[in-house]
């Protein structure tokens, strides 16, 4: 049978129960009845314990690994499951060695891996990105980069304003130089190129809505070669049997990059948000985003509010960022509050993120809280 476009991305959206107002998935989303369901089922094996059960909750790496294969086109045998983005960063900027370039502006876990390899082994030296309008571009990567630089590294959506890195520019400018993503803000609505990244690390908390505890990190073949795994643990050995009594060299490749067991219930959680995705097929949840996100901005500009976050859908994601006078801010804010929309408030901003189960009800709401907002400001 075949299912059209529209059938699947249905099916998708009503596998979510978030109450109407909900608009921070930059923050963490919700999960779906299908993510609920499978840690209760294999929650409630372990609890049993069964003669025989506990095999199946154990084994969720190969499924999860397949899941992450699909929507990266990384071969699986390249992907290991973290249980969140920093930590695959720390991986990745541990393991490596020269300077590294970035946006001191970055969500906090890019350069703080970096800055703590170089204070911890002091083999990597942040190179810092000059970005005055918070995106980092190839433009300006092309002109910051040096003889000596061997990684760069990049989010694929920055969290303040909501910008959608272009990966296939940054690729063209860096060359053969390893490029790290922290993919989290976008992964899984994102339809991006990752074949050009060697580096790719995130959580299933936010846009994946696996909830916390889940992640991956994927490598190219150039940085499974290149990085060292620094931390690696007995289970990032060659051998699937435990190693007793010795302490073999890491395996090689992604393996290499585990320290302990992982959660199964959290690889299961991981692995069916992202069986899910791949049901209903990223492009069609970007473009309901997409379009989605094109109405909140349309309510932001009736509404005199100035959008800072990228208008352009090629230079977006999910994200909606409005920035009212700062005398206004705190009458912005309790309109959504009073409104009952949930949002992220900081430095100065309103952050909304928009998933493909946001409703009409909730625009209503926006629609609300920002006229309300409106009856309050006097000029």
């Amino acid at each position: 049978m075949t299912i059209d476009a529209a059938t699947t991305i249905d099916g998708f959206v009503a596998d979510f129960d978030e109450e109407p107002g909900y608009l921070d998935f930059a923050a963490v989303g919700p999960p779906s009845r299908s993510v609920i369901d499978e840690e209760r089922g294999l929650l409630d094996t372990l609890a049993r314990a069964r003669f025989g059960s506990l095999n199946g909750v154990r084994n969720q790496g190969t499924r999860v690994r397949a899941a992450v294969s699909a929507l990266t086109r990384v071969p699986a045998d390249r992907i290991v499951f973290q249980p969140n983005t920093s930590t695959g960063l720390m991986h990745a900027l541990f393991g490596l060695t020269g300077p590294v370039l970035l946006s001191a502006a970055e969500f906090p876990s890019v350069p703080f891996a970096a800055v703590r390899a170089q204070q911890a082994l002091g083999v990597v030296t942040p190179q810092w990105l000059p970005t005055p309008n918070g995106r980092v571009t190839p433009a300006g990567i092309r002109d910051a980069l040096t003889p000596e630089t061997v990684a760069v590294a990049v989010s694929l959506v920055d969290s303040r304003t909501g910008y959608l890195a272009d990966l296939e520019g940054i690729r063209q400018v860096i060359g053969t130089r390893l490029l790290i993503v922290d993919a989290i803000q976008g992964f899984g609505v994102v339809d991006a190129p990752w074949e050009v990244a060697d580096v790719i690390a995130t959580g299933g908390q936010k846009w994946v809505r696996a909830g916390w505890g889940t992640g991956f990190l994927a490598l190219s073949e150039r940085a499974a070669d290149t990085l060292v795994p620094v931390m690696s643990g007995f289970v990032g050995t060659p051998d699937d049997d435990l190693p007793w009594d010795a302490v073999p060299d890491p395996a090689r490749g992604a393996r290499a990059f585990r320290t302990t067991n992982p959660d199964p219930l959290a690889e299961a959680r991981l692995a069916v948000a992202l069986e899910r995705i791949a049901d209903a097929g990223v492009p069609s949840i970007s473009a309901r985003i997409a379009h989605t996100v094109s109405r909140v901005i349309d309510l932001a500009d009736e509404a005199a509010l100035a959008v800072v976050s990228s208008r352009a859908e090629n230079e977006r994601a999910g994200i909606v960022v409005v920035e009212p006078p700062e005398d206004q801010l705190t009458a912005l804010g309790a309109a959504l509050f009073n409104h009952g929309i949930t949002a992220t408030v900081r430095q100065g901003r309103v952050r909304l993120g928009v998933h493909a189960s946001t409703s009409d009800e909730t625009l209503d709401m926006v629609r609300a809280a920002f006229t309300s907002f409106g009856s309050t400001i006097t000029y």
